[in-house]
């Protein structure tokens, strides 16, 4: 007996190691069968269909800025075009509330009623003067918050969607993750002091750029002045966008001001012309208007777009030996936008690699094949995959255009 029982032992132990070996492939497929995220550190996902920043060359060298940390980013391609201290941790001070809407805005409808409590109404810095027991629409409020940087409607609109601010700061951090913000901690909704609340220029721009896509989101920060409404019909007031370049800078957008004792004078800003868009973050700055005015105005003057890759362009074929089909076009995985200085376009050079053909079958749909970029005097500066849109399968031998009989 004893030695059937060593043996069932050594049985169910196998058993067990197969169990396991074969659950470890199953997940190591299905993570290799997910392209359209990519893993962030605490269990986040980054969505790769969202362009991550990349440096243009010389991006040290810019306008003059007097902020402690500045960055200046294309906002469709995520090119940097210019940098300072763009890591360095500094309090957000009111430039927080752009992801307290974006939170929002994704975890709400515009038409739901909020009912302001007692804590809300009681917060303090820049107020929107709301009372305890106030209703507006949501809609409403987050005008209120975004333009004339309400405090007390940033956490009326935090516990509305989440219960309470902490809560609401957990779903900020979470969103931050998954935007690539990985220098970011929020501990609250407006942007008040608080203990371990930080962010960076560059995490900042990463924010804002997302944000902007949101087409509620922009047409709100790209308001001057509202009437904020409540519920009760007869009262309404007045709110006024805190960011004055509105006003002076020719085709300015956006985003948010921000200013705490801690934090100083922040901004960021946006603007656009001829369907170019650009976003410049200042952080304790003593011209924070003339800062990002000035780097907006260097991106107008001495940049270029060019569009060098289209997804739903092909770039070329290639064989492949043995498939159905025997040849198959391929397309850059994501559009792929060239930021130019101006008088520099001859150093600039694109490039096509494909892998060594002919290639074999299967080839699955999104497999990578190559990959599309450019270079800036011999040194590659961005490029992405390029991948086929349909399967290719084995060929039988009675070929790919006839079926069997």
């Amino acid at each position: 007996m004893i030695p059937t029982v060593s043996v069932v032992c050594v049985l169910k132990r196998k058993y067990l190691l197969l169990i396991l070996l074969i659950l470890s492939v199953f997940s190591w497929a299905v993570l290799c069968l997910r392209p359209q995220i990519l893993p962030v550190a605490g269990g986040y996902t980054r969505h790769k269909e969202f362009p991550p920043l990349v440096y243009l060359p010389e991006y040290e060298q810019g306008p003059k800025v007097l902020a402690d940390a500045a960055i200046l980013v294309e906002a469709t391609s995520g090119k940097v075009l210019y940098a300072k201290n763009e890591h360095k941790r500094r309090a957000p001070a009111s430039t927080t509330k752009i992801m307290t809407a974006l939170v929002v805005l994704e975890r709400a409808k515009l038409n739901e009623i909020v009912r302001v409590s007692r804590r809300a109404a009681s917060v303090g810095g820049s107020s929107l003067h709301l009372r305890a027991g106030d209703r507006l629409r949501l809609s409403e409020l987050l005008q209120g918050v975004l333009l004339c940087s309400g405090n007390d409607g940033s956490t009326a609109l935090a516990e509305h969607v989440a219960g309470s601010e902490q809560k609401f700061a957990e779903l900020m951090n979470l969103k931050a993750k998954e935007l690539g913000a990985l220098h970011t901690r929020f501990q609250n909704a407006h942007g008040l002091r608080a203990p371990s609340h930080y962010t960076t220029a560059f995490d900042l721009a990463l924010m804002a750029r997302y944000a902007l896509m949101n087409p509620v989101f922009f047409r709100i920060v790209a308001t001057k002045e509202e009437l904020m409404e409540y519920e009760e019909a007869t009262r309404a007031q007045k709110i006024r966008n805190t960011n004055r370049l509105l006003w002076s800078f020719a085709g300015a957008d956006g985003v948010k001001t921000g200013t705490t004792n801690e934090a100083g004078y922040c901004l960021v800003a946006s603007a656009t012309r001829d369907g170019r868009r650009y976003v410049a973050v200042a952080l304790a700055s003593p011209d924070r208007w003339g800062d990002c005015a000035r780097m907006l105005e260097y991106a107008f003057s001495h940049f270029a777009l060019v569009r060098l890759a289209r997804a739903d362009r092909p770039v070329g074929t290639i064989n492949v030996l043995g498939g159905c089909p025997a040849k198959v076009r391929v397309y850059p995985r994501r559009d792929l936008t060239v930021v130019l200085k101006k008088g520099e376009e001859g150093k600039y050079r694109r490039f096509v690699v494909l892998q060594e053909q002919p290639l074999r079958p299967p080839l699955k749909r999104g497999s990578i094949v190559g990959r599309i970029g450019y270079s800036y005097e011999g040194s590659e500066v961005e490029g992405v995959d390029l991948i086929v849109r349909e399967p290719v399968r084995r060929r039988p031998f009675w070929g790919c255009g006839e079926k069997r009989r």
